[in-house]
């Protein structure tokens, strides 16, 4: 029984590290705690309740994680200190142990979070921290935690599927969210359905790896897609993104002609070099990936598809790089989203000779860096000119307003055109120039 008169009053801070799937299970748990009379607290206010989910993709992440903790509890001081996610879950003991920290729940246990928060307030005396761990091996994480929100974004995000399966050598996303799983795609319609009964737009689809949905209810993701599309109160769906060999020729086709599914891929690399693809036990190649780019864009002409690229892990010799710069220069691709690679313990990669140095990881991504703004603004400036429709996010009073076309291109309104109004609507612009520093074109609206 949950004792709800604990929670009423209280308010709390929440704080996200990591990929948009965190954000949206934050966004999940400010809804749940709401729905038990928790407040949000104001910047300047100390709050009740401090809640982190956290990210441990590289060490990079960990070291922020342990940096927001204690920054949290230093500036609320006796409060209520619950940490979730990832680092959460590989390092629940350690993390425990901090000064302040009394709830620690792995990735089984967050999907309990009421229940857990409730018994811990009932065991509290006065100001004492508890301490508490509570996280279940990976071999052991049955649990999915559903979640559609927006939290105070204007496109709502919807978990379809949790774990990985992969196992890829540098990686321990298996190892704190454990193997795939979801629920069926009924469920998934209706949280959608729901979405767009509150007046939603667009739905982003995350998850860990979901081309891999349907692995505990035997169904396919393209059934899902073809599901969501008819949920005809969402106007825009995206997905998050998609493993090249996950990403069926079938799916591409569907998205093509689809009612609600952007011209909007994100798909992940990782390497330009079979010889790198093969020490990280990648599931493909480089001709299957070429593939996917160009069917992509022969069906899609105008899709936006960005990359996920990792350099200077262990095994990438100079002329792998090399390899791999000339094959993305190649590619008919948007975006790259660059990131070094960071040592995680109790990886198979460790194993691997030949390790790059930080400085050979930073001149890689910098190169890299480099190409995706000549490709992303390549991409833009072929649309200068054109009418477009954009969703556009609210903006501060007396800002400049910002929104995605459906292709992802971000386009601002000068803030003497922007209105409240506008948040979270479909309008006609027409795309004029570059931004100041080109991360966004200007628009006027027609």
């Amino acid at each position: 029984m949950i004792d709800s008169s604990a929670f009423q009053g209280k308010k709390a801070k929440y704080y996200t590290l990591g990929c948009k799937l965190n954000f949206s299970e934050t966004s999940t748990f400010e809804r749940l705690l709401s729905d038990m009379g928790v407040v949000s607290a104001k910047s300047d206010e100390v709050a009740d309740i401090c809640l982190i989910n956290t990210c441990s993709v590289t060490e990079v992440a960990d070291h922020k994680c342990r940096q927001i903790i204690h920054r949290m509890t230093r500036e609320n001081p006796g409060a209520f200190v619950v940490v979730t996610g990832c680092y959460a879950q590989l390092a629940s003991e350690a993390v425990s142990r901090f000064e302040g920290v009394d709830l620690v729940l792995g990735s089984n246990e967050k999907a309990n979070l009421i229940q857990y928060l409730n018994e811990a307030f009932l065991d509290q005396v006065g100001e004492e921290h508890l301490h508490r761990h509570y996280s279940k091996k990976t071999k052991d994480i049955k649990s999915f935690a559903p979640s559609c929100s927006r939290g105070n974004r204007t496109r709502y995000f919807l978990k379809v599927q949790d774990g990985c399966n992969y196992f890829c050598t540098y990686c321990t996303i298996p190892y704190a969210r454990g193997f795939s799983r979801n629920p069926p795609i009924d469920f998934l319609v209706g949280q959608a359905q729901q979405a767009a009964d509150e007046g939603g737009k667009e739905i982003v689809i995350t998850g860990v790896n979901i081309g891999d949905f349907g692995e505990t209810t035997h169904e396919k993701f393209i059934d899902l897609v073809k599901a969501l599309d008819k949920v005809e109160g969402i106007k825009r769906f995206r997905i998050s993104s998609l493993e090249p060999d996950l990403c069926d020729d079938q799916l591409i086709e569907y998205c093509a002609a689809s009612r609600a599914f952007m011209p909007h891929f994100h798909i992940p690399l990782q390497s330009g070099s079979d010889e790198v693809l093969k020490l990280m036990h990648r599931r493909y190649d480089k001709a299957l990936f070429a593939h996917k780019i160009h069917l992509i864009k022969e069906k899609i002409p105008h899709a936006f598809i960005g990359v996920d690229v990792m350099v200077g892990c262990r095994g990438e010799k100079e002329e792998y790089f090399e390899e791999c710069y000339d094959f993305l220069s190649s590619l008919p691709i948007t975006q790259l989203h660059v990131f070094p690679y960071s040592e995680r313990p109790g990886t198979t990669a460790l194993s691997i000779p030949h390790v790059v140095s930080d400085k050979d990881k930073k001149m890689r991504s910098k190169r890299l860096l480099k190409l995706s703004d000549e490709k992303t603004q390549a991409f833009y400036a072929q649309h200068i000119g054109q009418e477009a429709e954009v969703l556009f996010e609210k903006a501060a009073k007396g800002k400049r307003m910002q929104g995605f076309t459906k292709n992802y291109i971000r386009v601002e309104l000068s803030a003497g055109i922007a209105k409240e109004e506008y948040d979270n609507q479909l309008l006609k612009v027409r795309l004029l120039k570059f931004n100041f520093d080109k991360s966004a074109l200007i628009a006027e609206l027609i």
